[in-house]
């Protein structure tokens, strides 16, 4: 369970945060939009690589590890269908600073 939230975490973060000092908007910016910038762009494709390293770790058996592996991407990737319903039937209201100057 805690590999599978760590992975939507870092999917989501990756994919569709700016993130601290803006890191993960300027990393996405300098990926373009080929292979590799699209790859940056999907949670779903990032859950696999995210999931990989921790299904390696948790898993006993090169077999399990496999079924590990698509589990946490799979748990991932069903929480970022409920992260986008919630967001979308609940948008979060985000407050505007005054205009400086005044």
């Amino acid at each position: 369970m805690v590999a599978m939230l760590a992975t939507w975490r870092l999917s989501h973060l990756v994919a569709g945060e700016d993130g601290p000092f803006d890191l993960m908007a300027r990393a996405r910016r300098a990926a373009g939009s080929g292979h590799f910038g699209r790859l940056l762009d999907c949670p779903y494709c990032l859950s696999l690589w995210f999931a990989a390293p921790m299904a390696a770790w948790l898993a006993g058996e090169p077999a399990g590890g496999v079924m590990l592996w698509l589990a946490i991407s799979g748990g991932s990737c069903l929480l970022e269908h409920v992260a986008a319903w919630l967001n979308s039937a609940h948008p979060a209201e985000v407050a505007e600073l005054p205009p400086d100057g005044d």
